[in-house]
């Protein structure tokens, strides 16, 4: 029984080490995309968003990736057009506040 349960260990930690390397590939084929899409100003700049937000980093590479696949991107993107597509997916609609009277 003991050796099933190292079996098993063994089984699983093969499991996790698998997705590991599963991940670190799918994330090098997004910066490769993200290189070939960018020019380097803005790759740049989305590497710096990486670090800081991974959650943003990943919407706007696969906003990008979608443009690409739909050709709507004539070139490399420059640096204004990813701060307009950042602008553009960070906008917060700021709550108004009207007051009537009777």
């Amino acid at each position: 029984m003991a050796g099933q349960d190292g079996d098993d260990y063994e089984k699983r930690m093969r499991k996790r080490y698998e997705a590991a390397i599963r991940k670190l590939q799918e994330e090098q084929q997004r910066k490769e995309i993200a290189r070939r899409l960018l020019d380097d100003a803005a790759y740049e700049r989305l590497m710096n968003i990486r670090i800081s937000n991974e959650e943003l980093y990943a919407q706007v590479v696969n906003l990008l990736i979608s443009f690409a696949q739909s050709q709507r991107l004539a070139g490399k993107v420059t640096e204004k057009e990813l701060l307009a597509i950042l602008k553009k997916i960070t906008a917060r609609h700021d709550p108004t506040i009207s007051f009537r009277h009777k």
